[in-house]
């Protein structure tokens, strides 16, 4: 049995992460959520993580931190639900652009924050924030065209790489970010997933606001 610490619903897109993939793959597990920035999160959050942030997987007495550390301890532990894209080139693609997600576009992350009751615009963008929606978009373009013949997602069937852009697709669509058509169906597709509606659901119907956020 594993439980999965995360943050609020409506701001944490790490948190998301680990629990899209747990729940998209039917996975049981128990959620712990503490909401971020408040005194509980301090005084609960070292009982699980080392780190001192969501999202953390515990399973018996070991504790597995950060998203994407998640997601493969999950695709090891159960190979049978192809977690990863099975062909080779495919599967190397999705790590990469996954990884890619992971590790950069911190324009994205600053100025869009995540903020599922969000459905407004940003006043003015930047050059630096219009290339790095650029990249995502050529990101999802052409994993959408060169693997995603077999289903909806980035490489056909859900996989981690569409976990890791889960919380980007919610971005775009609070801000109202114009894309292409290919781009445009991609994220239709993901917001039409029910466990990511679920998870929507859920996040509007908390009532923290974080200050830092909603900026």
């Amino acid at each position: 049995m594993y439980t999965l610490v995360i943050g609020n619903k409506n701001y944490s897109s790490w948190s998301l992460r680990g629990w899209l993939l747990l729940r998209q793959f039917n996975i049981n597990f128990e959620e712990v959520r503490l909401p971020l920035y408040s005194e509980t999160f301090s005084e609960k959050i070292k009982e699980y993580s080392p780190s001192g942030l969501v999202p953390i997987l515990v399973t018996g007495d070991q504790s597995i931190w950060d998203s994407l550390a998640i997601c493969e301890f999950i695709a090891e532990q159960h190979p049978e639900l192809r977690c990863w894209p099975t062909d080779l080139r495919a599967r190397a693609i999705a790590r990469s652009v996954s990884n890619e997600m992971h590790s950069g576009f911190f324009q994205i992350r600053n100025n869009l924050p995540m903020n599922c009751r969000r459905a407004k615009a940003i006043e003015a963008s930047t050059p630096e924030l219009d290339r790095e929606v650029a990249r995502v978009s050529e990101i999802w373009r052409t994993c959408r065209e060169s693997f995603g013949d077999s289903g909806s997602f980035l490489f056909g069937d859900f996989s981690i790489a569409d976990v890791m852009y889960a919380p980007v697709v919610l971005r775009f669509k609070s801000y109202l970010i114009e894309l292409g058509m290919v781009e445009t169906e991609y994220m239709q597709s993901m917001l039409s997933v029910a466990s990511l509606q679920e998870w929507i659901d859920d996040a509007l119907a908390e009532e923290e606001v974080i200050d830092l956020y909603e900026q």
